[in-house]
């Protein structure tokens, strides 16, 4: 947990086709409003390592990997924005908003790609030296709903997987946020972006108001 003068790192997470880019930008732009300095980065990616990562792990449809390959790599791109970014925004006081961190691998790779999602939040902490988000915030969608809001034409490697395997995904976050209720939520992301976002700010504005942020 971060704890840094007053510095936050907030994760927001979920099923592709939730809104999570939508709801980043919402809650940066609110934040800065209010006066806070506003990091943000997107889990993979965010450096130039990640971003190769990220290419390789999302749209290198040709490159073959088993699921432990696949979590390993994830868990080396966050490491490095772990250390370029993230840590060194947080030592500045910010607060830090990222599109996904740990749950994500222990969700994707775990729950849903059938390695053991213990393994996963042990390797990740070790390559995140022991940083997680004070609050995780989980946009939850049914399936179904969540596959009419992607653009099948641009799905990457990783979207490309069948309802079968997003709704194990569904069902390992929803798991995984009843195991860590003191840092985790779940936000019906059934309503307008508008909506989604007075949600996504009041728990942010909870976390925020006591650590003396606002």
């Amino acid at each position: 947990m971060s704890s840094t003068d007053h510095s936050t790192f907030i994760s927001l997470d979920g099923i592709d086709g939730t809104g999570k880019s939508t709801q980043l930008t919402l809650l940066a732009e609110r934040l800065r409003k209010l006066g806070l300095a506003v990091t943000t980065c997107t889990d993979p990616g965010g450096t130039d390592l990640g971003a190769r990562l990220r290419e390789i792990l999302l749209y290198g449809r040709q490159t073959q990997m088993s699921m432990r390959a696949e979590a390993l790599m994830f868990m080396a791109s966050r490491a490095e924005l772990v250390e370029r970014i993230i840590r060194p925004a947080l030592a500045r006081g910010e607060v830090v908003i990222s599109d996904r961190f740990l749950l994500a691998n222990v969700v994707y790779q775990g729950h849903a790609g059938g390695l053991d999602p213990a393994d996963l939040w042990t390797i990740g902490r070790f390559s995140t030296g022991e940083l997680e988000p004070d609050l995780t915030l989980v946009l939850d969608l049914p399936v179904e709903v969540a596959r009419t809001r992607r653009k099948s034409s641009a799905a990457d490697r990783v979207e490309s997987r069948g309802d079968w395997y997003f709704q194990r995904v569904r069902d390992g976050f929803l798991f995984e946020v009843q195991n860590w209720p003191d840092t985790h939520r779940v936000i019906d992301a059934t309503g307008t972006p508008e909506q989604v976002h007075e949600a996504v700010f009041a728990e942010v504005k909870g976390i925020l108001t006591a650590r003396g942020v606002l």
